[in-house]
Parts: C-alpha cells; structure tokens; sequence
C-alpha cells in the first residue's frame, strides 16, 4: 500500500476523505499532519483547541504530528511546512492527502508547494457533488459540530450545532452544503474512522473581528469577523 501523509483540520470534510482512503485499501495513513496557531494553541480558522484536536486524535488511532506557527504570514506557514514535509519525506513518504472538493486556486498551490519537495498531493473528495458528500457525512454515520462560521453568509444561529441533513437544509441558497467557500467549518467527534465517539460539551459562542491581511478568502470584501463555539472535551465519569 501507499504510504501517506494526511493533513488532518478535525472537520468533516478531513473525515470523509480519511475514510475514503481507509476503504480503499491502496492507502496507509502514516500520520495525520495539523497547524496550529501557536499564541492561541487552535487550529486557525476551525478555533479548535490543540488539547481537543490530541484527544480527537487518540480515538483515531493515528499518530499526529503538530506544526506549530506564530503569525498568519504565507512565508512562515511556507517554510515552516517545506521543512515538516522534507522530514516526512526521507521517511519515504511521497504523498499527501487533503480534504479539498473543488476550489481549484488552492488544489494549485498545494500541488506546487509538494513539487518543491518532491512529493505529490492525493484528492479523495475532488469534483464530487457537495450536496451528496453532505448525505454521505451523515449516511456513513459521522456527526460533526459546526464550530465556526463566516458572519458574511451566516449567523450565530448556525454555529455550535449539528452538522446533518437539516443543517445543510435549512442554508441560504449561496452557502455551499459543505462550506468549501469557508462559510462554515466543523469538528468530527463519531463516524466509522473513530475508535469511539469523542465526548464532547459546547460552551460559549464568541465573536471575534477578521484581522485584515491574514488571509484571502472568496467573502473577504464581505466578512467583518467569525463565530466560534468552544468545544471541550467531556470525557466519560
């Protein structure tokens, strides 16, 4: 089989291309690879806090490897990751996967960051009909919360919450179902890729403004900030 690397976001969209590769049986996950924003400890714009991505994880069964940056720079996130992925490469692993369906700027720029190492980039979910990837999530059993959402498109309202049929239902008409413009993003806790379901509490949702410059993104002219719900891991008395 193949060995790969996956880079792992604790969304839905990462666990579906994840079980993808696992039913295939041509693939073997060598390691899950996240980034986290190091003066917060969370996975940038997810907001999940990096106790909750290594508690997810262990119900995985996956080693899981960090890397950590400190300021929102393409340079830093650039080179930062051309030395993780040189590492992963002289361990002999020549491919990694992502959990992108369509945004084709970004497949591009992936693809042109592993030629610089010499490895390839592996799409499971690519072109596939996001609607149908919204009933897969929920008909394969996986359960998700929505975590954080783009006040451009959506509310308060809709973050802290289930991601299921109804949600995906009940989105304005120019909300993908899967949010692959970054209207939303979630966090997987249960589905046939988990050892066992990962308990879980909501706590409080928050507010937080866009910093300008950190990134580009489809809704930025539009976006003002995110609503994130804290997420804490639960475990069982």
């Amino acid at each position: 089989m193949t060995p790969v690397l996956f880079c792992w976001s604790s969304g839905k969209d990462s666990a579906m291309a994840l079980h993808i590769l696992q039913e295939s049986n041509e693939y073997e996950i060598q390691a899950l690879l996240t980034t986290v924003y190091k003066p917060y400890s969370r996975i940038s714009m997810h907001g999940i806090h990096e106790d909750l991505l290594r508690k997810q994880v262990q119900h995985l069964g996956i080693p899981l490897r960090i890397v950590y940056m400190n300021d929102a720079s393409n340079l830093e996130y650039e080179n930062t990751m051309h030395k993780t992925l040189l590492e992963f490469k002289q361990q002999g692993i020549d491919t990694v996967a992502f959990g992108d369906i369509f945004l084709e700027d970004l497949r591009e720029y992936r693809e042109q960051q592993l030629q610089k190492v010499g490895m390839k980039a592996l799409f499971p979910l690519w072109k596939k009909n996001t609607l149908e990837l919204s009933q897969y999530f929920t008909n394969h059993g996986f359960k998700s919360i929505v975590c954080c959402v783009n006040d451009a498109e959506l509310t308060e309202h809709h973050v802290g919450v289930n991601y299921n049929n109804n949600f995906v239902s009940q989105l304005p008409s120019s909300v993908d179902p899967c949010g692959e413009h970054g209207e939303f993003h979630t966090f997987c806790y249960d589905g046939p890729i988990f050892t066992s379901p990962v308990p879980i509490v909501t706590k409080d949702i928050c507010y937080k403004p866009l910093e300008k410059n950190s990134c580009t993104m489809p809704y930025e002219s539009k976006t003002k900030g995110f609503w994130y719900c804290n997420i804490e891991y639960k475990p069982t008395p």
